[in-house]
């Protein structure tokens, strides 16, 4: 039997190496349509959550992902042995960045060398983890090849990006279009057959380069975007306009305008990250992608831009940082998610704490956060916080808020979300 034709039976057996944001919400559609399915991740912790029907991914309810453990059809576990059985090894693990800004591909290269070690005839290789171009070929494929099976015709390999967007209600892994490059043309066949049966939309493109420059270039778009205006709004500041007003104008325009937005930073697990890999694979072309850096750059000090709002509203009633009490409103990176990678809040509340001020947050999805070796808790927003605080910082809006309260109870506001558009008192401070 073909491995078409296991994976149009759905008898083909799946592993997916890295159980986060991207790893388990694949597993779980993977499993949602009859595969059966291997979730496997070095997190001991994770792995005994998921085997009692647990989740940590705010995207995978626990009532959709208990029945398909309890019924067997997705096994957590720790032991990459398991492919040895395995029709399909995805491998969905983190590729942060150094200190120095270039690429960790430790997590990509420790997972491939665990699926090398058990690659066997008719298996699909598949990497999902946004990475650099050439990652694939240059990286993977050598180690797959030292087994002595033959790509395109032993075995086959692909990279597909992740597209994962934490809290979106309307576009989740299913109905978001998967694209998907392989090394051959027949790899490209064989993972489009296999991702059929779980995505809504496959998206054919002709090699694992151009598969990977497209998840960078998605995300760069908006790390420029991003930073144009953020950039927008640091001179609007300064010429005493409102930028939030001058963004409604524009988004009037029904062509050739997209709106964004300034806010305290970047967040997440790609945007403030991604553009990064495609510099640094740049440099080594000899070429310097001025418009990503310079993105960078802007983004990457807005948090400092934010500390001085606080300061300068502070002054504006004859306080000093050093002493104040100053509750941040929203630690996650953006509304609605319990997230807080790269969260741009973090850097604001470090800034804050250098500078003496006495610092709260309230977020009733993220009760407490590891902060520098300590554990930071999350307070309730009561009325009595909110006109005890000298300052209180928007820095997400969630939804569960009640931001009539807040702008009736507290005395100083610093929005950095525009969570009080179109209010005009003196004591709301936009970004």
């Amino acid at each position: 039997m073909t491995l078409e034709e296991r994976f149009r039976r759905r008898t083909a057996p799946i592993a997916v190496i890295g159980q986060g944001y991207v790893g388990l919400p694949l597993a779980v559609e993977f499993a949602k349509v009859g595969f059966p399915v291997y979730g496997i991740d070095l997190d001991e912790r994770k792995i005994a959550r998921l085997r009692r029907g647990d989740s940590y991914i705010q995207d995978v309810p626990s009532r959709v992902l208990a029945p398909l453990v309890k019924q067997g059809r997705l096994k957590p576990t720790t032991d990459f042995s398991v492919l040895k059985r395995a029709a399909v090894a995805s491998i969905c693990v983190p590729t942060p960045l150094s200190k120095t800004k270039d690429p960790d591909m430790s997590f990509v290269v420790s997972a491939s060398e665990q699926v090398a070690k058990y690659l066997h005839q008719d298996m699909a290789v598949i990497l999902e983890s946004t990475t650099y171009p050439g990652t694939t070929d240059e990286l993977l494929l050598p180690m797959m090849e030292k087994t002595g099976l033959k790509v395109g015709k032993d075995f086959f390999l692909a990279f597909s990006p992740e597209r994962v967007d934490p809290g979106n209600p309307v576009f989740q892994t299913k109905n978001t279009p998967k694209v998907i490059g392989g090394i051959t043309p027949r790899c490209t066949e064989v993972v489009c057959e296999l991702y059929r049966h779980v995505f809504d939309r496959i998206v054919r493109v002709s090699s694992t380069r151009v598969a990977e420059m497209v998840k960078l270039l998605e995300n760069t778009f908006r790390s420029v975007n991003i930073g144009l205006v953020n950039e927008t709004a640091l001179l609007c500041e300064r010429l005493g306009i409102d930028v939030w007003e001058v963004i409604d104008g524009a988004a009037t325009k029904p062509f050739g305008f997209m709106p964004f937005y300034p806010g305290p930073g970047l967040g997440g697990h790609c945007i403030p990250i991604d553009p990064f890999y495609l510099s640094w694979k740049a440099r080594g072309h000899g070429f310097q992608a001025r418009f990503i850096e310079l993105a960078g750059e802007i983004n990457g000090s807005m948090p400092r831009h934010v500390a001085r709002r606080v300061i300068q509203a502070l002054n504006t009633v004859k306080k000093g940082v050093n002493g104040s009490r100053v509750l941040v409103l929203g630690i996650a990176y953006k509304p609605d998610i319990d997230d807080v990678r790269e969260s741009p809040a973090l850097d604001v509340i470090e800034l804050l704490l250098e500078m003496g001020a006495k610092i709260e947050y309230a977020d009733p999805l993220v009760p407490s956060i590891d902060y520098h070796g300590t554990r930071m808790r999350a307070v309730p927003l009561t009325p009595a916080r909110l006109r005890a605080a000298d300052c209180v910082v928007v820095t997400a809006n969630h939804k569960a808020f009640d931001y009539d309260a807040i702008y009736r109870q507290a005395r100083l506001i610093v929005d950095t979300r525009n969570a009080f558009k179109g209010r005009k008192a003196k004591k709301i401070i936009r970004l």
